[in-house]
C-alpha cells in the first residue's frame, strides 16, 4: 500500500458519541483540578516548565485544562464542543472525528509550543481546547457548507463565513495585541490544522467547497 494509499484510506464508519465523552473528560480535568490545583501544573502547557523538567505530555493534556477559577472558559468551549462536535462526528465517524480532534489540539500545543520558544514567551501557561474545537468548527463549515449559525443565538451567518469572519478577528487580534490572555495564535494553528487535514486526508479545499457554491 502506497504512502497516499494509506492516508486517504477510511476508516471503519461507527459513532460513540465520542464528542460527548470529550466534554465529561474536560469536566472531570476541570473538577480535579478545582480541587488540586497544583494538577495544573502538570497539565497545562508551560514551556519552561515543559523544557526545564521534561514535560512532553503538556502539549497534549493541555487542551483539557481549563481555568479552574471561571467556569465561563470551560463552558463557551464545551457548548462549542457540542453544538459542532457532535455534528461532525455523526458525519465522519466517531473515528475519524478522534483523529482529528485530537490531532488538531496536539499539532495546536506543539506549534505553539514552537512560537513560543522562538519569540522568548516561555513563562505563559497555555490550556483550553479552543484550538481543537476551532478546527472541529472549520470542519463543521466544510462539511455542512449550507447550514446558519445564530451568533449568540440572534444574528444568522452562514458557516463558511463564520469561520473567516473568526480568522479575521483571531488574525487583528494577534497582529495588533489586543484582547491579550487569549491564545489567538492557537485559535489560527487550528483552523490552518484542519484546514491541512481536509486536503491531506480527504483531497477536499475548503475553499473550494465554500466559494463554488456561492
Amino acid at each position: 500500500m502506497s504512502l497516499h494509499s494509506f492516508i486517504r484510506k477510511p476508516f471503519h464508519y461507527e459513532f460513540r458519541n465520542c464528542a460527548l465523552i470529550l466534554i465529561g473528560i474536560n469536566f472531570l480535568v476541570f473538577i480535579i483540578n478545582r480541587l488540586m490545583p497544583v494538577t495544573v501544573n502538570y497539565l497545562a502547557l508551560t514551556p519552561r516548565w515543559l523544557l526545564q523538567y521534561g514535560m512532553f505530555w503538556q502539549v497534549f493534556t493541555y487542551q483539557f485544562v481549563h481555568d479552574q477559577f471561571s467556569l465561563s472558559h470551560i463552558i463557551s468551549n464545551m457548548i462549542g464542543l457540542f453544538f459542532f462536535g457532535v455534528s461532525v462526528e455523526r458525519r465522519v465517524g466517531s473515528k475519524e472525528f478522534l483523529l482529528l480532534y485530537l490531532l488538531s489540539g496536539t499539532l495546536c500545543g506543539i506549534l505553539s509550543l514552537a512560537i513560543y520558544i522562538l519569540t522568548g514567551t516561555v513563562d505563559v501557561h497555555l490550556m483550553g481546547a479552543s484550538g481543537a474545537i476551532f478546527a472541529i468548527l472549520l470542519a463543521y463549515a466544510v462539511l455542512y457548507p449550507d447550514s446558519v449559525i445564530y451568533l449568540w443565538a440572534i444574528i444568522p451567518i452562514p458557516a463558511p463565513i463564520l469561520v473567516l469572519g473568526y480568522a479575521a478577528i483571531e488574525t487583528f487580534f494577534l497582529v495588533t495585541g489586543t484582547s491579550q490572555g487569549v491564545a489567538h495564535g492557537t485559535h489560527l494553528i487550528g483552523f490552518a490544522v484542519a484546514w491541512a487535514y481536509f486536503v491531506v486526508r480527504f483531497g477536499i479545499n475548503p475553499v473550494k467547497v465554500w466559494f463554488r457554491r456561492r
